[in-house]
C-alpha cells in the first residue's frame, strides 16, 4: 500500500512533516514511488487477454483433480470473515480499505487452491490491507497442518486506517503468522534472505510497474522450482507482461477478478490477476 498520496502534505502540513521527521527515507520513498506511479498511469498499457477457463488450466498444470476438492471450502469461510469485518463496520468490495481494494472471489480461489495443493511451508505476501487475501491463506496453511504466513504492509499515513491493517485475521492465527510493517523496498530483500527460499509469494502492494518488478524479481530468485507467484491487479501495469519476457522456466495465467460489485475504475469493471507457477527443472517431479 502506498499510503502517503501528495496531497495529504498539503491537507495536513504538520502531520505530512511529522511522518517525515519519524521516518525520512521511507517518507520521501512513498513520495517518490507515488510519482513514479502517477507517471507510468500517463503512459499506454499492455492490454492482456484473460483466460476463461484458469481455474481448470491451473488445475491441470498442477496435476490435481477438477472439479477442485479444495473449492468448496471457500465459501464457507466467507461468512465468517465477512461478519468479522462487519462487526468493526467494514465492508468488503472496491475501494473498501481507504482507496484499495479487498481480495476479490476469484483472487481468494486462486489463493486458496494454491496453499492448499503446493502445501508451502513458507509464503510471503506484500499489502495486506484488511487481511482478507492474509486470512484465507492462514486458513489454508491451518488445514494443512503446516506452513507460516510473512506479510508485508506499509499503513496509509492516515491514522484512521492504520488500526486496519490486518482487521480480518483474527488472533487465533498469530502463531503462524508475522507482520512486518513498512514498504517492501526496505523489507522484502532482508526477509528473502533470511527465509533462503519460499515456497508462494502474493504480490498486492503497490501496482506500479517498478515496484512489481522489484518484488517479482526478488522473490523469483529463492522461488523453489514447483512454487508459485500470485500478482493481483496487473491490468493496472505493464508489470507482469515485462517480469514475463525478462524469465523462462514458467507457466502463467491471466485471469478475470470477480469484485463483490463493479470496480469503476478497470477497463473490464473487474480487474485482473496473473498467476505464474516456476517450472521444476528437467526430470524433476
Amino acid at each position: 500500500m502506498l499510503g502517503l498520496p501528495l496531497g495529504y502534505l498539503s491537507r495536513h502540513p504538520i502531520r505530512g512533516l511529522g511522518a517525515i521527521a519519524r521516518n525520512p527515507r521511507e517518507t520521501w520513498n512513498r513520495i517518490y514511488d507515488e510519482y513514479v506511479y502517477a507517471s507510468e498511469r500517463r503512459q499506454p498499457q499492455f492490454a492482456y487477454e484473460a483466460v476463461a477457463d484458469w481455474e481448470r488450466r491451473l488445475h491441470d498444470v498442477l496435476g490435481v483433480t477438477w472439479p477442485c476438492e479444495a473449492s468448496p471450502e471457500v465459501p464457507l469461510l466467507w461468512p465468517s470473515i465477512v461478519d468479522t469485518l462487519s462487526a468493526k463496520g467494514i465492508e468488503i468490495g472496491p475501494e473498501s480499505y481507504f482507496h484499495w481494494n479487498d481480495g476479490d472471489p476469484a483472487l481468494i480461489r486462486a489463493i486458496w487452491c494454491l496453499v492448499r495443493h503446493l502445501r508451502p511451508a513458507k509464503v510471503v505476501e506484500t499489502g495486506v490491507a484488511h487481511g482478507v487475501s492474509s486470512r484465507f491463506i492462514l486458513e489454508a496453511l491451518k488445514m494443512n497442518g503446516a506452513g507460516r504466513l510473512w506479510s508485508i504492509d506499509l499503513p496509509p499515513i492516515e491514522h484512521a486506517w492504520q488500526d486496519h491493517v490486518g482487521i480480518a485475521v483474527g488472533d487465533e492465527h498469530r502463531d503462524r503468522w508475522q507482520l512486518i510493517r513498512g514498504a517492501s523496498r526496505g523489507h522484502l530483500r532482508p526477509l528473502l534472505a533470511e527465509l533462503e527460499s519460499i515456497d508462494l509469494f502474493v504480490h498486492d502492494s503497490l501496482h506500479s510497474a517498478r515496484n512489481v518488478r522489484f518484488e517479482l524479481d526478488h522473490a523469483w530468485d529463492v522461488l523453489t522450482p514447483g512454487g508459485a507467484i500470485i500478482v493481483d491487479d496487473i491490468d493496472a501495469n505493464s508489470g507482469f507482461r515485462s517480469f514475463l519476457d525478462a524469465h523462462r522456466g514458467y507457466f502463467s495465467l491471466v485471469c478475470e477478478a470477480e469484485p463483490v460489485r463493479p470496480d469503476l475504475r478497470r477497463f473490464n469493471q473487474r480487474g485482473l490477476f496473473g498467476i505464474i507457477l516456476k517450472t521444476p527443472p528437467s526430470g524433476q517431479a
